[in-house]
């Protein structure tokens, strides 16, 4: 056992030695030197900002140019947009014009009524002049594919402006 030992203790240190003999690295000091030779980069210079010029605004009888440029109306022809407030409303009034859909129409005579499904899954048969959607939007035509109607809405605060609707037919496909 004791020439293990010694054998063992020669092989360390003869592995040490080995460890902390000096290698040279020439060739990776070589190949970092020349790395970078011939390469030079050039920086172009800034461009040169001219200097700006002063402004003064001083149009105050001009309109607000952050403001909605919609024609401005007298106010008469607002109270003329302004909807019915104290008028009953309707049943289909209660929902969104998006949760309102067009199942059909019918026929009698020279009357043609469309019929709507409301959310709660029940189906009212609605004519030109009545009312659908919570935007006051009032029926102005019905055909066998579609609803027209005028909604009234408020915009820029107080004023009402006047937009146009449709409510298309939903076939059983696209349910």
């Amino acid at each position: 056992m004791n020439r293990r030992f010694i054998l063992w203790v020669i092989l360390l240190v003869a592995s040490l030695a080995t460890a902390c003999s000096e290698e040279t690295y020439d060739d990776l000091e070589v190949f970092v030197k020349d790395a970078g030779e011939g390469l030079r980069g050039k920086v172009d210079p800034l461009p040169e900002i001219p200097p700006l010029e002063r402004f003064v605004y001083q149009a105050f009888e001009i309109p607000d140019p952050f403001s909605s440029q919609k024609n401005k109306q007298d106010k008469t022809d607002q109270n003329e947009l302004q909807p019915d407030l104290k008028r009953p409303r309707e049943a289909l009034e209660n929902y969104p014009l998006e949760n309102l859909i067009m199942v059909g129409t019918l026929q009698r005579g020279r009357s043609i009524f469309a019929l709507i499904k409301a959310p709660d899954n029940t189906v009212h048969r609605v004519k030109t002049g009545n009312y659908l959607g919570q935007n006051f939007g009032l029926i102005t035509g019905i055909s066998e594919g579609e609803v027209t109607l005028k909604e009234i809405m408020r915009e820029d605060g107080n004023d009402w402006a006047e937009h146009v609707g449709v409510l298309m037919l939903q076939t059983q496909e696209q349910n």
